[in-house]
Formats: structure tokens, sequence, C-alpha cells
């Protein structure tokens, strides 16, 4: 119980999503949807926009673990409050029952706490399909991330640009993604990055990139970025710590194991790669070699 206690409504939904009737199944795809929004309505709103009955809304919460509906709306609220909390309020809300331990201690607790969280909710079947799409040569390769999570995607370039061509990472400055939207192509990836508090740039670069055909790859929080519902794949990491700012641990731990297993299914072709970027950096006389 404590397991369940501990997740997000979204990620109890995912979670037993194949043991919901059809008109659950119909529910959660409305919730999840607009989430959390979706869900704040009354019991009747509720169930009218998703076209189930109220009985069919109270069945479900029960079985996502809650004593009725409007303990799951008072789950969902909280979720809302927490994506729009501001660093100060996030930092506050750790400090005020922070445990006598070292700091050092208490974020490492939190840190393996999140991975494990996050892997019991991320299917081995999602990741080898997004990185079976990472592999395609015919399939073009966008990174974009947003005012912190940039770094991130920034980070997935750089290793992704050794092992294969046709990686493109995408500005900063959201004025001159139209041009980047410009050249995508049906069938290219855009690896987006999003997590609380959420970009309306981002969202909307996720929406024209899909408009052309493009598959979204998206990393964000427990909660899910708006942009989810233009991804193909959704990867959700916990990423709360003790600090003003949020966790990029369980993002980057995934990020890394993507681009061991597209290094590992193009070996041959990337070691090529490396080899001729080893010689461009001994012309650069970039690092330095010791005899």
């Amino acid at each position: 119980m404590a397991e369940v206690e501990g997740q997000t409504v979204a990620e109890r939904i995912r979670a037993r999503f194949d043991d919901l009737t059809r008109a659950e199944r119909q529910l959660a795809n409305t919730i999840l949807e607009n989430y959390p929004v979706s869900g704040l309505g009354s019991i009747t709103v509720v169930a009218e926009a998703s076209g189930v009955s109220t009985p069919t809304v109270a069945r479900m919460a029960r079985k996502l673990g809650f004593a009725g509906f409007p303990d799951l709306q008072g789950a969902l609220r909280g979720e809302l409050e927490a994506t729009i909390s501001s660093p100060i309020s996030k930092h506050d809300r750790w400090a005020e029952n922070a445990p006598d331990t070292h700091i050092l201690n208490r974020f490492a607790d939190v840190v393996m706490e999140n991975m494990r969280q996050s892997l019991r909710n991320i299917g081995t079947e999602t990741f080898d399909s997004v990185a079976r799409m990472l592999t395609d040569p015919d399939r073009a390769i966008h990174a974009v991330g947003g005012r912190i999570s940039r770094s991130l995607a920034d980070y997935f370039y750089t290793h992704m640009q050794v092992i294969r061509g046709g990686v493109t990472l995408v500005a900063p400055n959201s004025n001159t993604w139209p041009h980047y939207v410009l050249n995508m192509k049906p069938g290219d990836v855009l690896v987006a990055f999003d997590v609380r508090r959420y970009e309306h740039d981002i969202i909307r670069l996720a929406e024209m990139a899909t408009g052309r055909g493009v598959d979204v790859v998206l990393f964000t929080d427990q909660w899910g970025s708006p942009a989810a519902k233009y991804a193909k794949h959704a990867f959700h990491a916990r990423i709360e710590a003790p600090s003003a700012w949020d966790s990029s641990a369980v993002t980057l731990f995934l990020l890394e194991a993507l681009i061991a297993a597209v290094q590992n299914a193009r070996w041959s072709e990337t070691r090529d790669r490396m080899k001729d970027l080893e010689d461009l950096f001994d012309q650069t006389k970039l690092f330095r070699k010791f005899v």
C-alpha cells in the first residue's frame, strides 16, 4: 500500500490500465489528455466529458486505491500545486520536515527512491522502441530543452552526433524554432525535455512537429508535461529532491542508457565515426596526450 500511496494519479492509471474496463479506460484516457485539470470538475462533469457514467468514475477511483472520487481529486489538487511551485516554495516544503541527517545522505536517499519509483513505471518495451527509433538512419533526430532542461538536450546531442549523423540541437531561443520545424520531415524524431514548471514554447513545438508527421519522445516528470499529448513515447522520471531545484539524476540515467543502447546497435558505424573524430581532435590538438 505504501508503494501505491507514493504514486501520482497518472502513475496509478498507467500501472493499472490493463486491469480497467473499457469504460474505465475511456475515462482514464480523458483524464490523462489534459492532466490533471481534466479530473478536477465535479463527478458529473468528469463523467460527461468522458462519455461514461458517474458510477464508473467512482469505481475507477476505488480501483486506483482511493477511498472515492473526492479522495482522488484531493490528490490531483496536491499535484497541481506541486507542478506550479516556485523554487522557494519547494525549498521551504522540504526544509520544514527535513530529518537531522547530512544533506548528502538525504539527497542520496531521495534520488535512489526516485530511481526505484521511476523504473517501476517505465516499460522495457517503451525503452526498446525509442532505442530503435534513435538507431534508424532514415530518421533525423532533433533535440530540444527548456530553460533548465536544455543542458540535458545538449548532453544527449553531444553523444548522439558522435554515434550517428542527422542529429540537430534546436537553439534555445524559441523565436527561431519555426526554422527548425521547416526542416523536419515525417518520420523524424523530436526528443524534448519538459518538467515542472512546464514551458508553453516546448508544448507548442511538440504540437507543430507532430503536425508535420514527426514522432515526439518526451522526457518529463511524474506528473507529466501537457506536451505528452503529442508524444509517441514519454518517459516519466521522478524529479523531487531536498532542494529548491528538481533533480535530473533519473532523467540522465535514462538518457545514458538510451545512448548506450543506440551505440551498441550501431557500433560498427559508430566506431568509424569515433576514429574520424579522434583524428580531428589530434589535428586541433584539443587534448593533451601523455606518452
